[in-house]
């Protein structure tokens, strides 16, 4: 998991562990019983994004090596994007679009996912002139 110093680690409380070491340990507890899925649900929220793109490689990593499932949950399209060959676009709990994800996010069909991406898009030209 790429955790520093694991055994001094295994005598902290959690409230002592970072954001993106207690998401190493958690994919770790996930993975202890050898599954050939593993359910990812808002696995880089409340983490910057240094640490979210070191836990998006690691968990791409785990499913190539292992050669793991991965059914990825997020609000995050960017996120979603980089982690996911295929997407499912819910919409209160109802599958409202399902495809490839560059085909779903690049042409989407359905309204909500065609707002999601607009809102994404919208979002991300100001995070890049924050970055500056």
């Amino acid at each position: 998991m790429h955790l520093p110093e694991p055994d001094l680690l295994t005598r902290r409380f959690p409230h002592e562990l970072s954001g993106g070491q207690r998401q190493r340990v958690m994919i770790a507890f996930a993975l202890a019983g050898d599954p050939r899925y593993l359910l990812c649900d808002e696995p880089t929220t409340a983490l910057d994004v240094t640490v979210q793109s070191e836990i998006l490689t690691l968990i791409d990593a785990l499913r190539r090596e292992e050669g793991l499932g991965v059914v990825f949950v997020s609000h995050d399209l960017p996120v979603v994007a980089r982690i996911s060959s295929r997407i499912a676009v819910m919409r209160h709990g109802v599958v409202v679009e399902t495809g490839a994800t560059e085909h779903v996010l690049g042409t989407p069909k359905h309204s909500y996912t065609r707002e999601l991406v607009a809102a994404a898009r919208a979002v991300a030209p100001r995070a890049r002139r924050a970055d500056r």
